[in-house]
C-alpha cells in the first residue's frame, strides 16, 4: 500500500458546489511483459471506473522502481484532469532530468492522464489539443526487425536481434537493409511508404569508440544507400541514423560521403547534447541534419533549437516527459519555423499517442513507425493499433488514446504486475 503523499497543494481553488466532482486516481498499475523486457505500460485506475494507459521503453525495471517508490504517493489521489500540476508535480530532482528514469516514468503517466482526460470528455486526445489539421498522416519506416534492441536498454549490433539461420519474421527489415536494400524499398513502396531510415554505420568497427572510421567500413556503409539510388533513383527519400555514436570529425566524413546520394535526414550524428558540434557539423555539409529523441527538458531543446543549425528536432513523448512535454517542443520548434517530429521504435501506446499530437500540430509532416513491430507484436498485446494503411496513419477509434491492453494481459504467465493504491 503506497499513500497518496502530501495534498497541501490539491485546492487551487474553491470549487463551486454545482461542479461534478474530479475524477481522483486510486491506483498505479504497471505491467511488464518477460517476452518484450524493453517495455512497461502503466494504468491509472480511478474512482470512477476510467483507466488510462500510458507507457515507455528501456530500463523498464528502473521505470517500475520509481512508478511505485517516488511517483505513487505524489498522485494517489490526485485529480485525474489537473495534468499541467501533476506534470510539474513529479518533475525529478534537478540532476536527474534529461530522459532517465525518472522523467520516463513521468512520461508514462502523462500520457495516461491524457488518455483520462479523453475518456472523460468522451473525446479523441487530438480534439483536446485543439484538433486535428488533418484525418491522417504520412509514415516513414525505421527498418528494424521485430526484436531490435529488445533484450536490453543497449543500442548496439549484439542487441540488434538480427535472426539466426531461420528468419522467424516476415519483416526482418535490419538484415534487408544490410544485404538486399533495394528489394526492401521497393516492398516498402508497394506498400505506400515513401521514406526510410537505416544506420549500417553502427556496424562499423570506429562505432566502437566513434574516433574515426575506416575508408574500408565506409564504403560497406554507404553500399546500401547506393543500392536503393541505383535501383529507383529519388523515388524513395532515405534517413541516414548515426545514434551519436560519432565524434564530430567522423561525423563530417560520413556526412560528406552521404551528401551525392541525398539524404532526407542524417540523425543523431553527434551527441546531441553538444549543439555547438551540430551548428560546426551542419556548416560543413549542405545535408539535413536532424535529432534529440533522446533529450529531455525545455531547455535542453532550446539550446538546440537557437544553434540555427537542426532542420528538424525529433521528440520522443514517453522518454522526454510525455504528452505535455512534446506539445511544448512542438511549439518552440513552430516559433523557429521548423518541422518536428515525434520518435517511434518502441511500444503501441508511445505510438498510439505519437499520432494523436501529430494530428494536431501544423509543423509535422511524418510519423515514424516500426513496421516490423506494427505488424510482428502490437496485436499481442493492445486491442487497436493506429490504422496503418497505403503510406498513411490515423488516432485509432474512440477516445483518449483509443487502445487499451488486452484484457488477459495482467493474467498472463509472462507478466510482472506490480500495484500501488490509496
Amino acid at each position: 500500500m503506497v499513500g497518496s503523499g502530501d495534498k497541501s497543494n490539491h485546492h487551487l481553488h474553491k470549487r463551486d458546489p454545482r461542479e461534478k466532482e474530479p475524477m481522483k486516481i486510486t491506483q498505479l498499475e504497471t505491467l511488464r511483459p518477460e517476452s518484450r523486457p524493453s517495455v512497461i505500460w502503466l494504468r491509472l485506475h480511478t474512482d470512477q471506473g476510467l483507466v488510462g494507459l500510458g507507457e515507455t521503453w528501456f530500463g523498464a525495471a528502473a521505470v517500475e522502481a520509481d512508478l511505485h517508490e517516488r511517483i505513487a504517493p505524489l498522485i494517489l489521489g490526485e485529480a485525474a484532469g489537473e495534468i499541467q500540476r501533476l506534470n510539474r508535480r513529479m518533475q525529478p530532482y534537478v540532476g536527474f532530468a534529461g530522459t532517465g528514469a525518472e522523467t520516463r516514468a513521468l512520461s508514462a503517466v502523462d500520457v495516461a492522464l491524457w488518455d483520462l482526460a479523453g475518456q472523460a470528455a468522451g473525446r479523441p486526445i487530438h480534439a483536446l489539443l485543439g484538433g486535428p489539421l488533418r484525418a491522417e498522416i504520412p509514415v516513414y519506416n525505421t527498418c528494424a526487425g521485430p526484436d531490435y534492441v529488445s533484450k536490453t536498454s543497449a543500442v548496439r549490433p549484439e542487441n540488434f536481434g538480427l535472426p539466426g539461420p531461420e528468419k522467424a519474421s516476415r519483416y526482418e527489415d535490419l538484415d534487408a537493409f544490410m544485404n538486399n536494400a533495394d528489394e526492401l524499398a521497393a516492398e516498402l513502396l508497394e506498400m505506400g511508404i515513401g521514406a526510410m531510415k537505416i544506420w549500417p554505420f553502427d556496424f562499423a568497427a570506429g562505432a566502437a569508440t566513434g574516433l574515426d572510421i575506416s575508408a574500408a567500413d565506409l564504403a560497406r556503409a554507404l553500399a546500401p544507400f547506393e543500392k536503393v539510388r541505383a535501383a529507383l533513383g529519388d523515388k524513395m527519400r532515405i534517413k541516414a541514423e548515426l545514434h551519436g555514436l560519432w565524434s564530430l570529425p567522423a561525423a563530417k566524413k560520413i556526412a560528406a560521403a552521404l551528401e551525392p546520394l541525398e539524404m532526407d535526414w542524417i540523425e543523431d550524428p553527434v551527441w546531441m547534447d553538444r549543439p555547438r558540434e551540430i551548428a560546426e557539423l551542419a556548416a560543413a555539409t549542405a545535408a539535413p541534419i536532424a535529432g534529440g529523441e533522446t533529450l529531455g527538458g525545455l531547455g535542453a531543446f532550446r539550446e538546440l533549437i537557437a544553434q540555427d543549425a537542426l532542420s528538424v528536432p525529433i521528440v520522443d513523448l514517453t522518454w522526454g516527459g510525455g504528452l505535455t512535454f512534446a506539445r511544448k517542443v512542438a511549439a518552440l520548434a513552430e516559433a523557429a519555423g521548423l518541422p518536428v517530429a515525434f520518435h517511434d521504435c518502441s511500444g503501441p501506446v508511445t505510438l498510439a499517442a505519437s499520432v494523436q499530437l501529430a494530428l494536431a500540430c501544423p509543423n509535422v509532416a511524418e510519423q515514424e513507425i516500426a513496421r516490423a513491430f506494427y505488424y510482428g507484436w502490437y496485436a499481442d498485446y493492445v486491442d487497436q493499433p493506429p490504422p496503418l494503411q497505403k503510406g498513411t496513419i490515423r488516432a485509432p477509434d474512440g477516445p483518449g488514446l483509443g487502445m487499451k491492453l488486452l484484457a488477459d494481459v495482467a493474467e498472463r504467465e509472462e507478466t510482472r504486475v506490480r500495484i500501488s493504491r490509496l
